[in-house]
C-alpha cells in the first residue's frame, strides 16, 4: 500500500511524515533497581499544519490477573466463564482494567532548516523536545532517513525534585509497517544502558 502524505502537513516535516498517526503495542522496561516488566504503549504523532509534529506517549505496565479463571478467560478459554452442559453458566469474568501508568511524556518533533555539513545526503536533522511529569525536560538532537531516526540528548534540565536523568539515546525504525524503538538511559548514577524497547502497530488514520 503506497504511503500518502497526511493532508495539510507542513513541508518542513515531510521527512517525519511516516510517524504521523496513532500507534499501539507492547514492550519491556528494565533498569538497575527496576524489575524487568512488560508494558503496553499508546503513542500519537499529530500536526496542526505548523512546521513540527506534536507527540504524546503513555506507557502502562501489564498486570497479571489475580486468579487462574481470569487468566484463562483472557486466553480465550470458554470453560473459565461457562459451566458444564448440566450446570448454569458461571459469572463472566470482566475485562481486565488498564494497568498502572509507568510513564507519560509529551513534546514536539521538528526538522530544523540548517543542515549539518557532516550529515549524509539521504538524512535530515531532527530536534525533539520532550517533557516528563517526573520533573525533567529533554532536548534530543539527531537525524532521520530511510525510515530510521537516531537521537541523543543535547540538554537535560531537571527541577530540584526531578528524576535524576543525565543522558539518553533513542532509536526509532519503521520495519514492515511497524514502529520499533529502543531507549538507552543514564540515570540515578548508572552509566548509559538499555532501559526500554517496544514494537508498535499503527491503529489510527493518518492525518
Amino acid at each position: 500500500m503506497p504511503f500518502i502524505l497526511p493532508e495539510g502537513l507542513a513541508p518542513e516535516v515531510y521527512p517525519l511524515a511516516w510517524l504521523v498517526g496513532e500507534w499501539h503495542g507492547e514492550g519491556v522496561v528494565g533498569y538497575p533497581g527496576i524489575e524487568e516488566s512488560a508494558f503496553t504503549q499508546d503513542v500519537t504523532f499529530s500536526h496542526d499544519g505548523g512546521p513540527y509534529l506534536a507527540y504524546t506517549s503513555t506507557i502502562r505496565l501489564v498486570v497479571a490477573p489475580d486468579d487462574a479463571a481470569a487468566l484463562a478467560a483472557q486466553d480465550g478459554d470458554a470453560s473459565a466463564v461457562a459451566g458444564p452442559d448440566d450446570a448454569p453458566a458461571a459469572t463472566p469474568v470482566p475485562a481486565q482494567e488498564p494497568g498502572p501508568v509507568w510513564s507519560t511524556e509529551s513534546g514536539f518533533w521538528r526538522v530544523p532548516p540548517e543542515r549539518p555539513a557532516d550529515l549524509a545526503d539521504d538524512q535530515h536533522p531532527v530536534e525533539v523536545l520532550l517533557a516528563d511529569p517526573s520533573g525533567f525536560v529533554t532536548l534530543y538532537l539527531g537525524a532521520v532517513g530511510n525510515g530510521r531516526i537516531d537521537l541523543a540528548t543535547d540538554v537535560v534540565a531537571r527541577t530540584a525534585t526531578g528524576a535524576d536523568v543525565t543522558a539518553g539515546t533513542r532509536l526509532y525504525g519503521l520495519v514492515n509497517g511497524e514502529l520499533m524503538w529502543a531507549h538507552d538511559l543514564a540515570a540515578f548514577g548508572q552509566p548509559m544502558q538499555t532501559y526500554a524497547s517496544a514494537r508498535l502497530a499503527r491503529v489510527g488514520d493518518e492525518a
